[in-house]
């Protein structure tokens, strides 16, 4: 009974010490690396500077254009709603050329992983090949699946089945070659 009392303290004094005030490490040589202040205008090249309002930014990318697209079961056809999406990331992408992009195949936890595995490849080619059709380059473009091994939603139940059945667009500043 002991250990368990000891274990018990113990456990509470290390989530009380990992506990912090916020005001202990404001001060003047705190720096926000998160504002952009201090980098001169080559030294932000690529990185997020003006958050979701820069329309040249990836958070913009991500929120208002739209980085994933999802499918139906055991599908790699677009949907409306997906060519809707992709051809928000075409016009982003074709003003916006220092960016590459990796796109990522997903499945649902349902079915094997070396279906999934396929299947997510099925689903990040056909973002591909739209992307392509519509302009962008397919040397910026890379394909990569993940099958049902990254899950954005852990349960079995069709709500989180239909999340995990995606292709996302990640982004990548200046390693276009």
């Amino acid at each position: 009974m002991k250990m368990i009392t000891k274990a018990v303290l113990l456990t509470g004094v290390l989530a009380l010490a990992a506990c912090s005030n916020k005001s202990d490490f404001e001060g003047d040589d705190v720096v926000d690396l998160n504002s952009g202040a201090g980098l001169d205008a080559n030294a932000g090249a690529g990185l997020d500077a003006g958050g979701a309002n820069d329309p040249t930014s990836v958070a913009f990318f991500q929120q208002s254009v739209g980085d994933r697209v999802l499918f139906e079961v055991d599908q790699s056809t677009l949907t409306g709603q997906g060519r809707l999406i992709l051809d928000g990331q075409t016009r982003w992408l074709i003003t916006n050329s220092d960016y590459t992009a990796i796109i990522e195949g997903h499945a649902d936890e349902q079915g094997t992983r070396e279906y999934n595995v396929a299947l997510g490849e099925r689903r990040a080619n056909t973002v591909r090949d739209y992307l392509v059709s519509k302009g962008v380059p397919s040397s910026r473009l890379r394909v990569v699946s993940y099958g049902k091994e990254r899950p954005i939603e852990i349960c079995s139940a069709e709500g989180c089945y239909a999340k995990n059945r995606r292709a996302v667009t990640v982004l990548a500043a200046g390693l276009s070659g």
